[in-house]
């Protein structure tokens, strides 16, 4: 106490203040960025994650380093629109899933989230502790990205269905709104997959040209009004076990920010990744309720089916290797890493889940 009074009186404490902060201000320069979400502003969690960085970014940087953010549709469309930009120089970042881009080539889904792979947790220590990141950055390196997790729906939803799924049988034909990967699974189903972006799937939906589809969960789905045009209700969605959204940066525009700028983005970047999954957490379980007492009828996915898209997820997997280099590279770290994840978690936390839920 005698100490801090000392300094308040004499001015030593302000006089440093003083000092520092003309100091800081001239050796970092103010810089502004845009960056393009591909998510409307009406999915207000997953579009929330590009608004949580600029926020943290600004408040790190006292207000120097700026990100301004625009929603899908406001610059460019949403989608693989949003990734596109940021590779041509008309934006300097954005927030997208990478999986979007897996017509370009079939190691941007693993990025986001692969059939039948790892949930939200375990994704998150791939990244960060495993060699999610170090082999992620080697193969968006090639697009002049720079990539960061960015957020994560955690497991989704199977989607929404006008018909019921009895069999296999009811798949043939299917016309299903999914993204990525999940497209070439389904398609090995029987389904027609097709890939549209969210603000598209409700129109495409109500008027009958799609069958089915899927988003994320409760509290978005029901934002979309999916439930007023087909009441099934399915889960898991095992194609997203936990989904991964990113943060890419044009390389060339990351390596001029300075080390401060840096480490300011990468610390809003994780938070953002932490607190969508939060938020997620919290708002899903209200959405369901309420969805159920409008006369949702949620339905699991059978065993048969639920097989049938494991093996089918296998041969694709085998398919893309083939192919790609790169996909085999990254997905076979990928999925060595999740077994052992599930070894884990297939102990103290799986035998919890079936006592809480009243399994035998």
């Amino acid at each position: 106490m005698e100490r801090r009074s000392f300094l308040k009186k004499t001015g030593v404490g302000l006089a440093a203040g003083a000092l520092a902060m003309p100091a800081i201000a001239q050796t970092t320069p103010t810089i502004k960025w845009r960056l393009t979400s591909g998510f409307p502003k009406s999915l207000d969690t997953i579009y929330g994650g590009a608004e949580v960085l600029a926020k943290r970014v600004k408040e790190l940087t006292g207000g120097k380093f700026q990100i301004q953010v625009f929603a899908a549709g406001e610059l460019v469309p949403g989608g693989p629109a949003a990734l596109d930009a940021v590779q041509a120089g008309t934006v300097e970042c954005c927030h997208t899933c990478s999986y979007y881009s897996f017509g370009k080539e079939p190691t941007f889904a693993i990025g986001s989230a692969l059939p039948f792979g790892m949930d939200c947790r375990q994704a998150n220590a791939w990244f960060y502790y495993g060699n999610g990141q170090k082999l992620m950055d080697e193969f968006f390196s090639n697009y002049g990205l720079q990539s960061f997790p960015g957020g994560n729906t955690g497991t989704q939803m199977g989607g929404w269905y006008r018909k019921e799924l009895t069999s296999l049988d009811d798949i043939k034909g299917l016309k299903f709104r999914v993204a990525g990967i999940a497209g070439k699974v389904w398609a090995k189903l029987g389904a027609v997959p097709q890939q549209i972006p969210g603000g598209d799937i409700y129109p495409s939906l109500e008027k009958g040209t799609i069958d089915a589809a899927e988003w994320v969960g409760p509290y978005d789905d029901e934002k979309l009004g999916f439930y007023k045009v087909a009441k099934n209700y399915y889960y898991p969605g095992w194609w997203e076990p936990g989904l991964v959204i990113h943060f890419f940066v044009a390389k060339k525009e990351w390596d001029k920010l300075p080390a401060e700028y840096k480490a300011a983005f990468e610390a809003a970047a994780f938070e953002a990744n932490v607190t969508m999954m939060a938020e997620y957490d919290h708002k899903n379980p209200a959405a369901l309720s309420r969805l159920l007492s409008s006369g949702v009828k949620l339905r699991r996915f059978s065993n048969e089916i639920m097989q049938a898209a494991q093996k089918a997820s296998q041969e694709v997997y085998a398919e893309e290797s083939a192919k790609s280099p790169a996909f085999k590279k990254i997905s076979e770290d990928y999925f060595k890493y999740a077994k052992v994840q599930n070894a884990w978690f297939s102990i103290a936390e799986a035998s919890m889940a079936q006592f809480l839920h009243g399994a035998k």
